[in-house]
């Protein structure tokens, strides 16, 4: 069984970008909804409440910082909320790793105003020869998604 859905029985609240994926399982193709980063999860829960559990299960382990001796990763709660949220508001996200995201030209921090993603900021990606605009929300050092955005935005001055 999946990781996320074992923490997910035992009440952890758990988020995994997911992708729709076609698998061949005979004959047939079937279309299974599958993570985009296989060993990669969020629980949101203590660290207190996780480690009888990461100990316990052999696939389980935290993801550490870089540098630090065996330091977790946390991702800050308002970060989280602004990641989930635009995955869940689009069903085309893209996602980028740090390597990639450092090879794409951000222009500048903005705010959407009005539909499903009002309220968020995030950096201005633009596709030559789009008529869309790509918000990208960066979760730093682990990874980013972009989405595709039709409504108004601002610009934020910093």
């Amino acid at each position: 069984m999946p990781a996320y859905k074992q923490l997910c029985q035992l009440g952890i609240e758990v988020f995994t970008p997911m992708k729709w994926r076609l698998i061949k399982k005979g004959n047939k193709q079937i279309r299974k909804e599958t993570p985009i980063i296989p060993n990669l999860l969020f629980a949101y829960s203590t660290r207190e409440r996780l480690d009888p559990i990461i100990s316990e299960t052999p696939t389980l382990q935290y993801r550490y910082k870089r540098g630090a001796y065996c330091q977790p990763i946390v991702v800050p709660e308002e970060d989280m909320n602004r990641f989930i949220n635009a995955v869940n508001a689009t069903n085309e996200p893209k996602f980028y790793s740090p390597e990639e995201l450092s090879q794409i030209k951000l222009g500048e921090t903005i705010r959407v105003i009005g539909g499903p993603m009002g309220g968020q900021q995030g950096k201005l990606k633009s596709v030559r020869g789009s008529k869309y605009k790509w918000l990208v929300i960066e979760l730093p050092n682990l990874m980013a998604v972009s989405v595709k955005i039709t409504d108004y935005i601002q610009l934020q001055v910093l």
